[in-house]
């Protein structure tokens, strides 16, 4: 059976607002069952292990979908959510690649965390398909490829677009964002539509760019995984 690590974010503050932040629930909930439902093993990780904190805007109506809605009352998934591993005891050798779901959460703490880099780097290293959606992308900023160069450089990237950062009233907020950073850093960006759909697949990359390609970004890696 195959095997797909899901790292998520422990960070729960945006910014200096006072409003909470985290991990995006259908970022989280599309690929969850994209892979369960194709007979893959999933293992949650975040970098203090436990219950990662939710975003709580995106478990609003007007974001929920089937899957969101199917992993809240789903017990197994709710259960394996408020106990996931900590990141610094994760090995890449264990799984078969690694998925990371965004809401702004990651650019504070998974972009800067040294288990989050080495891992993405160790399963570059080892072959293994990475995939990234909406803010994610933006914590390859400090991950390098086995030549010691930026993972995104000459890479073809998406990742959430500045004008769909703008569309949330948090482009002031954010540390970063995340399609200046890529670009930055060297990756060829792109991007369609905001709120549409998006996914760019390069080498062993695997990149969506917002909520709505979760799913499609998720089936992407799984397509790869054969």
């Amino acid at each position: 059976m195959k095997k797909v690590l899901i790292v998520l974010t422990s960070h729960s503050e945006l910014g200096n607002t006072g409003r909470k932040t985290g991990f995006w629930l259908e970022e989280l909930a599309a690929p969850y069952y994209t892979f369960k439902d194709a007979g893959v093993e999933v293992v949650l990780a975040s970098p203090l292990g436990g219950q990662p904190p939710l975003d709580p805007k995106s478990n609003e109506p007007s974001f929920q979908t089937d899957l969101t809605r199917r992993f809240e009352q789903d017990p197994q998934a709710t259960a394996q959510l408020a106990a996931t591993l900590r990141l610094d005891t994760v090995d890449q050798a264990a799984f078969d690649t690694v998925f990371y779901p965004g809401g702004h959460g990651p650019l504070w703490d998974l972009a800067e965390d040294g288990n989050s880099i080495a891992l993405i780097e160790a399963f570059i290293e080892a072959g293994k398909p990475v995939a990234l959606v909406c803010h994610a992308p933006g914590v390859l900023r400090h991950v390098k490829a086995p030549d010691g160069r930026p993972l995104v450089e000459g890479k073809q990237v998406t990742g959430f677009t500045n004008t769909e950062e703008d569309g949330v009233g948090l482009t002031e907020i954010v540390p970063f964002l995340v399609e200046d950073e890529l670009k930055a850093k060297g990756g060829v960006y792109s991007k369609g539509e905001d709120w549409a759909s998006y996914v760019v697949e390069d080498g062993l990359l695997i990149t969506g760019q917002n909520p709505a390609s979760s799913a499609a970004t998720a089936a992407a890696l799984l397509k790869r995984l054969g």
